[in-house]
């Protein structure tokens, strides 16, 4: 045999190695897998506009998207593993998934939106004042913010939550309720608050102003966080300036996020976003004292399984603090 051509045995090795060789990536992506609903709001338009792709286009990022119907499978995929950041969710769900142990990091929140959630009752109701929902049927989702928005309107007026008969519905199914007169007054948040009052006849027993911050808080889990500090650097940034264009587009903002809420009328979708803040901003510790105010409220209706201290919980910044 010539010295020049190579043998059998040599052959099929280099074919072998040539084939493993092929097969690696040139570079190893990280995934960024991330959690939302229909009405994440910020989440939508950098999903809808491809930004994020894009800011992340230079970190070897594969970013993929997961739709929840709630917040709190939501929150348990993120806490399995399933997904790496959580669009936003109501107050109120972070703390359900601290009291179930869940080791979670505290991302981002949106500024405060009293506005954006109210009790409502039929246009020519009795009902016109909270001291009236006594012995009540009240339409409310449970363990969202419109729950401890009812918990807290009912204590300002010295009631209980044993004084009313709470109807835990969907919003879906507690606007059918509320239409067709199967309950007295429905607690709910945009956009189907703006929805109803645009298409229903009703009157608004009361917002969350004095009551109820309702405050929205994106998470990410504890190993992300650690491990991708600048990913998350870039999806807070990007966050905050889709925040910044939604406020000052609101008409192009509504083309873009009514076909993904049901085609509902750009005029209904524009209210529901002018009550919303969209001012995303870093969690302080010190800015907590409504999630323990919330933590205490569930738990003293028997609603978490333990008290939940809120201000043990991780909390990601943007920015390395002073002195770190």
């Amino acid at each position: 045999m010539s010295r020049h051509l190579l043998s059998r045995r040599t052959l099929l090795g280099l074919g072998l190695s040539l084939g493993l060789f092929a097969a690696l990536p040139a570079h190893a992506e990280t995934a960024l897998r991330i959690g939302y609903q229909k009405s994440s709001t910020l989440i939508s338009l950098l999903k809808s506009q491809g930004t994020l792709e894009k800011a992340l286009a230079g970190q070897d990022i594969k970013v993929s998207w997961h739709e929840f119907a709630s917040g709190q499978p939501l929150l348990e995929a993120l806490n399995v593993g399933n997904i790496d950041l959580s669009a936003d969710v109501a107050d109120t769900v972070p703390v359900f998934a601290q009291a179930a142990g869940a080791k979670l990091a505290y991302f981002a929140q949106e500024a405060p939106s009293p506005a954006a959630q109210a009790i409502l009752v039929r246009d020519g109701s009795p009902l016109q004042a909270l001291a009236d929902l006594k012995g009540k049927k009240v339409a409310v989702t449970k363990a969202a913010g419109a729950h401890y928005l009812l918990i807290a309107a009912l204590a300002k007026a010295n009631l209980k939550f044993s004084d009313i008969q709470p109807a835990y519905l969907t919003p879906a199914d507690g606007r059918a309720a509320f239409e067709n007169g199967k309950v007295d007054a429905w607690v709910i948040w945009e956009p189907f608050l703006s929805a109803a009052q645009r298409q229903l006849p009703t009157r608004t027993l009361t917002d969350s102003q004095g009551l109820a911050s309702y405050q929205r808080y994106y998470l990410t889990s504890n190993r992300f966080a650690a491990e991708h500090p600048q990913v998350l650097r870039t999806v807070y940034g990007e966050l905050v300036k889709a925040g910044e264009w939604l406020r000052a587009n609101p008409a192009d903002a509504a083309k873009i996020l009514r076909p993904l809420w049901g085609n509902l009328d750009s005029a209904i979708v524009q209210q529901a976003n002018g009550r919303r803040s969209y001012q995303v901003r870093a969690v302080q510790p010190g800015s907590l004292a409504e999630q323990q105010k919330i933590a205490d409220a569930f738990f003293a209706e028997g609603l978490l399984p333990k008290r939940v201290d809120a201000s043990q919980v991780a909390i990601w910044q943007p920015e390395p603090r002073d002195g770190q």
